[in-house]
């Protein structure tokens, strides 16, 4: 019965993205820009009705969670701390804790895990604030910033959008250090070419598309199009669709009880061979191990 009511994942609505390790490596921790600070794990679980995490080693990585509603609990130091609507904690890589819903009033929750040659220090300067739980009057602000995030990381791991989200990071966490300081601004988005192809990868995420055909999508040549979009985020444009279909993959393995054959048929993949070994490559890990590890 235990292991029936606690829950690692598995809520409707929910959505998390795990960065694939290989390129954390060479987007993030090899960049002198946000090698200081950077996102490996990112989620929303809401009304996430018993909800557990127990980590007797901690994580590999620091963790904030901020619960938006409901309720739940924590304990990290031998201390339980009660945590409501408004709540925030943060949790030290490698250190022990547990956390859960609250059974009658199970919470809404936005999630991170993160790293950086800096993040020691962040996580000392919550600490030094509100030991490991605070509040926050105004979370509009922290949540646009989730959202912008997650959106950017949602359309793939380009040079563009590495950067950008990481740099949200640093504004995401300052809400939660300094969340008196809050105000709200508004954020203008011009698409370029790029940006309209990554758009139509997206929504063609269960179809097998060529160059040609995304080039024709934004009126451009294939050359010319496929220089541009690899000067822009770092990758082909046939390699940055393949790296939406694994993140999707992703959700899959981690959300439904697909087969390996029916998430490569839903991507568009006839082959589940095929499938298997481009998930291996770029996420490190076989599609089984993958679901197995629950890696976030």
């Amino acid at each position: 019965m235990e292991e029936v009511i606690k829950k690692k994942e598995g809520f409707h609505g929910q959505k998390a993205i795990v960065i694939p390790r290989p390129i954390l490596f060479s987007k993030c921790a090899k960049n002198d820009v946000i090698s200081t600070l950077y996102l490996t794990d990112i989620g929303y679980y809401p009304k996430a009705k018993f909800h557990y995490r127990e980590r007797p080693h901690g994580a590999d990585q620091h963790i904030l969670i901020y619960c938006h509603e409901g309720a739940g609990t924590l304990t990290i130091d031998n201390t339980e701390y009660k945590i409501g609507s408004g709540d925030f904690f943060t949790i030290p890589m490698k250190t022990k804790h547990t956390y859960a819903a609250d059974e009658k009033k199970p919470w809404t929750i936005f999630w991170i895990h993160f790293k950086g040659t800096s993040s020691d220090q962040i996580v000392s300067c919550f600490r030094k604030q509100n030991r490991w739980k605070g509040f926050v009057q105004a979370s509009e602000k922290s949540i646009e910033l989730f959202n912008e995030m997650y959106k950017q990381l949602e359309r793939g791991y380009g040079s563009d959008s590495m950067m950008y989200a990481n740099m949200c990071l640093w504004h995401f966490l300052s809400t939660f250090l300094y969340n008196d300081k809050v105000t709200t601004t508004k954020n203008l988005k011009n698409k370029d070419a790029t940006d309209v192809a990554i758009d139509f990868l997206g929504k063609n995420i269960d179809k097998v598309l060529s160059l040609n055909a995304i080039a024709k999508e934004v009126n451009l040549s294939s050359p010319h199009f496929s220089s541009l979009f690899k000067k822009k985020t770092g990758f082909s444009p046939i390699e940055y669709f393949n790296h939406l279909k694994v993140q999707k993959a992703c959700q899959y393995l981690l959300f439904t009880r697909l087969r390996i054959k029916e998430i490569s048929l839903e991507l568009g993949i006839e082959d589940q061979y095929y499938f298997s070994r481009l998930f291996t490559k770029i996420m490190g890990t076989a599609p089984n191990e993958y679901r197995e590890k629950r890696i976030h």
